[in-house]
């Protein structure tokens, strides 16, 4: 077989990925929850009952593929819009010619990529003509669309979540897109079973990114005269450094703080030291993720280990004296102690039940007792009328009723049996004993 050279291979300059993107549903890859036999989607496609709807999910699953499938499908005018670069103008014009389709019996299929950088008066601008049916709105989004899409739109859309394509999938995608004429057919690829395997991992879920890869290493390989070559060397060398960045104001951010906490929370030092590292490779604020250990460190230590809060507090300062990528084992170390520490929530939950009573009963009154009288008319008024210094009691405890009279007696603090906080219930066992004896006395 003669093999072709640099020159042929630049006729075919157009990326592989948009070469050897599906024409059916036969030939798409992965979403089988979705698009399988018998599976919703694939019915609604099946039966050209096509809604409006949002496909939500992480970049390179084939969000943009599965609309244009849809559109030859029900055979509808297929418009493709890019939230980043188009306004209120376009829209109105695109708008303006599905109307006309309408009355004339003619779909239009409007597909949105990154309907969430719309703003609400670009998305409000769809909204009349989804409503009369002008139109069969796709937005794909790899955010949350509860959170960044106008919910009178939403209401208006059913919602698909598309997962991350696995790595059988990849290799799948991978071995179609070597053999297939469309793709890198016309070579005579030689690359090992273990090697996809590889770029497939690399890819995460991506498979633009396998199909950019694949690309980048035949293009990189050895030249033979029979053959392309793409050695494990060759692989390596196009996928050294791997990008970790990730939307810090996204949902992924939201997922990874929330999979450390959770992990500290479960007592497991592995898992949250893999978040940890994960978020910090991946550029995250390492002040960012302090502030939330100091809040751990209250919310699900507290008493039982005074100690955990002024340990995140440390590793805070030793944060912003250091930054990254110094200030990694002060993190590290922080995280650690904090997933092994004894475990309370008793001060979150006295603070969350007394924000309750705070909220519903804003104009209790202080009791007199307790109250300042700095002037001679609040003596006057009984303000600090009976006040008893604590510190002039043998006990170091007056009595005296610090709360409401409203919420005499609430209960709020209830210290766990846990650590350091096992102290703090025996003392508080013996304080509320002695209010007792004194109020039957």
């Amino acid at each position: 077989m003669e093999q072709m050279s640099l020159f042929d291979y630049q006729e075919h300059e157009s990326p592989l990925a948009s070469r050897v993107r599906p024409a059916d549903l036969d030939e798409f890859v992965g979403q089988e929850h979705l698009v399988g036999k018998g599976k919703i989607l694939r019915q609604l496609i099946d039966q050209d009952k096509i809604p409006s709807m949002i496909f939500w999910g992480p970049p390179g699953v084939g969000k943009t593929t599965l609309a244009s499938i849809i559109a030859a499908k029900t055979r509808a005018s297929f418009v493709n819009f890019s939230a980043v670069t188009s306004g209120i103008k376009e829209i109105k014009e695109v708008m303006a010619r599905a109307e006309e389709g309408r009355r004339s019996g003619l779909r239009t299929l409007v597909f949105v990529d990154e309907i969430h950088r719309f703003n609400k008066a670009q998305q409000d601008a769809f909204l009349p003509f989804v409503e009369k049916g002008s139109i069969i709105l796709i937005g794909a989004t790899t955010e949350n669309p509860s959170f960044e899409i106008n919910a009178a739109l939403l209401s208006r859309c059913k919602v698909f979540v598309l997962k991350a394509l696995t790595a059988d999938d990849m290799v799948k995608l991978l071995k179609r897109a070597i053999s297939s004429p469309k793709g890198l057919g016309y070579l005579n690829i030689e690359i090992s079973e273990e090697l996809l395997w590889m770029i497939a991992e690399f890819a995460d879920g991506d498979a633009r990114t396998a199909l950019n890869t694949l690309e980048m290493a035949v293009i990189n390989g050895e030249i033979r005269p029979d053959k392309t070559v793409v050695t494990k060397e060759i692989l390596e060398q196009c996928i050294s450094k791997k990008s970790l960045l990730y939307d810090k104001k996204g949902e992924e951010h939201y997922n990874l703080i929330s999979a450390l906490h959770k992990s500290m929370r479960n007592s497991d030092p592995d898992a949250a030291v893999y978040w940890l590292a994960r978020m910090l490779e991946a550029g995250e604020d390492p002040l960012y993720i302090a502030r939330r250990l100091i809040r751990f460190a209250s919310e699900d230590v507290g008493m039982a280990d005074p100690q955990a809060l002024p340990l995140a507090v440390a590793a805070y300062q030793a944060s912003h004296f250091l930054g990254m990528p110094e200030c990694n084992l002060n993190l590290a170390q922080t995280v650690i102690y904090l997933s092994l520490a004894p475990r309370s929530n008793s001060v979150y939950r006295a603070y969350e039940e007394a924000k309750q009573d705070a909220l519903t009963m804003l104009s209790e009154p202080v009791p007199l007792v307790i109250r300042n009288a700095p002037t001679g008319l609040m003596k006057e008024l009984h303000y600090g009328e009976g006040y008893i210094y604590a510190h002039d009691t043998e006990e170091k405890i007056a009595h005296m009723q610090c709360l409401p009279d409203a919420l005499a007696g609430r209960t709020y603090y209830r210290p766990a049996r846990e650590g350091q906080e096992s102290r703090a219930a025996d003392r508080l066992e013996e304080i509320r004993r002695f209010r007792a004896k004194e109020e039957d006395g």
